[in-house]
């Protein structure tokens, strides 16, 4: 049998000469490497199913809680000269204390006397008023007057008619008696005639008659005439009767025209000393915005007009204030697609810029140096970034935040989701899902199908 070995190449050349030769020898280094990988592998392996927290990180400020407790600027209400101050930055104020004084620049304001001068009009315009309620008083008087005197006089005018009634009734009755008596009279004159013509009465007697007879006639002429009269007066009666309502109802017009009139000026002096008491206080109110308070306690930060004489305008900013007391928050910024991820309670982890932190982003019970938040409240529209706000306040049962921490520093905010393992966030991140792209249960239901 042919004996291979003697044909080997390594009893003619030095093999070990050779260096890519020498790498393809085995060696128990090369067993060890393998073991070592394996291991790893087999370590990768138990730790995609470790758990994983899920997290979105945003960037954000410390910021207040409350509207009132955030840095805010003092604005002049008013346009004025600045005449003296009395803060400085850095100083702390208590509320209500002065921090500057300005003076007038308005010259219809100008006049050092215009309160006790607006007041005197306004007490001349109440003076007006008194008069003109006493003048509507006094044309009540007369209208009552004339209501009294018209009742009166109405009275009087149907007492006359009645009289006037009368007065014809009796004229008509005695009228009727002279005709009578005229009427016999006559009669008496015939026979007399005829008496004389057969000569048994005398020329005297029948010349008697005859005077009797124009006496009756007469008397007949002057009751017509009386009874003429006495209608005439009648009609005169009933006339004034009618002329008292008619003089009536145009004084009664006259006084309560000249009562409207009255009551007019009245309300226009009522409108203008309203008018001047709201000028007055108007007056009284400005008088007070001369000295600039401090809104409530806190340190002066920054003074944005300075020096004396400097004219300032209506509502011009003066001084920013950093309030005394205030609750500590962060404002962080979401995009769209993580929002409806983010409720109310949710846990979020920061740094905050000047703390230094090691950070596991999965395993945020591993981290240092961070700090828990709570969401508190989500802005329901975008800002101007094209995010949604979110503001988050310190977690209860966590570490409290540092006290050196002050409204203005930067964060950087990890909001942690569901627990999931490792795998399925390689997984998701490999296929671009967002996190939470599947519930709990569902996840679970993946991993035991791939099981």
């Amino acid at each position: 049998m042919l004996n291979i070995s003697r044909n080997s190449i390594k009893e003619l050349i030095d093999l070990n000469s050779f260096e890519s030769y020498r790498l393809t020898i085995s060696s128990n280094q090369s067993r060890r490497r393998i073991r070592i990988l394996l291991y790893l592998l087999m370590t990768g392996f138990v730790c995609l199913f470790l758990p994983w927290t899920q997290n979105f990180r945003s960037k954000g400020t410390v910021t207040a809680l409350k509207p009132e407790h955030r840095p805010q600027t003092i604005h002049s209400v008013i346009p004025g000269r600045i005449e003296k101050w009395y803060v400085q930055e850095g100083e702390f104020v208590e509320k209500g204390d002065t921090i500057l004084y300005i003076s007038e620049v308005k010259e219809q304001y100008m006049d050092p006397d215009l309160l006790n001068r607006t007041q005197l009009q306004v007490e001349a315009k109440e003076l007006s008023v008194k008069s003109y309620e006493e003048k509507i008083k006094a044309q009540q008087q007369q209208l009552s007057a004339l209501e009294q005197n018209n009742k009166l006089r109405k009275e009087q005018g149907q007492n006359k008619l009645r009289q006037a009634q009368l007065k014809v009734l009796s004229d008509s009755i005695m009228l009727e008696a002279e005709k009578v008596n005229f009427t016999v009279a006559e009669k008496q004159y015939l026979r007399m005639e005829k008496l004389y013509e057969e000569g048994l009465k005398s020329l005297t007697d029948l010349e008697t008659r005859k005077i009797k007879l124009q006496e009756a006639n007469a008397k007949t002429l002057s009751a017509e005439n009386k009874l003429l009269g006495s209608r005439n007066e009648l009609i005169t009666a009933q006339i004034e009767l009618n002329a008292i309502d008619n003089d009536f109802r145009d004084k009664l017009a006259k006084v309560n025209s000249e009562r409207f009139s009255a009551l007019s000026g009245q309300y226009d002096a009522e409108a203008g000393v309203n008018k001047l008491k709201n000028t007055l206080t108007n007056y009284t109110v400005r008088s007070g915005m001369y000295y600039v308070l401090a809104p409530q306690s806190g340190y002066i930060t920054k003074a944005i007009q300075v020096g004396i004489g400097e004219t300032i305008k209506e509502g011009a900013e003066i001084i920013s204030i950093m309030p005394e007391n205030y609750s500590l928050a962060v404002e962080i910024y979401v995009d769209p697609i993580d929002l409806p991820l983010v409720k109310l309670g949710s846990k979020v982890r920061f740094i905050f810029d000047g703390w230094p932190a090691i950070v596991f982003s999965g395993w945020p019970e591993l981290s240092n140096g961070t700090f828990g938040g709570a969401v508190i409240a989500v802005d329901n529209f975008t800002s101007a970034n094209n995010k949604y706000r979110v503001l988050v306040v310190p977690d209860p049962d966590e570490e409290p935040w540092p006290q050196a921490l002050r409204i203005g520093a930067g964060a950087d905010g990890i909001a942690l989701l569901n627990d999931v393992p490792v795998w399925y966030e390689i997984w998701r991140q490999m296929n671009g899902f967002p996190p939470d792209y599947y519930t709990l249960q569902e996840s679970k239901e993946l991993k035991k199908q791939t099981k």
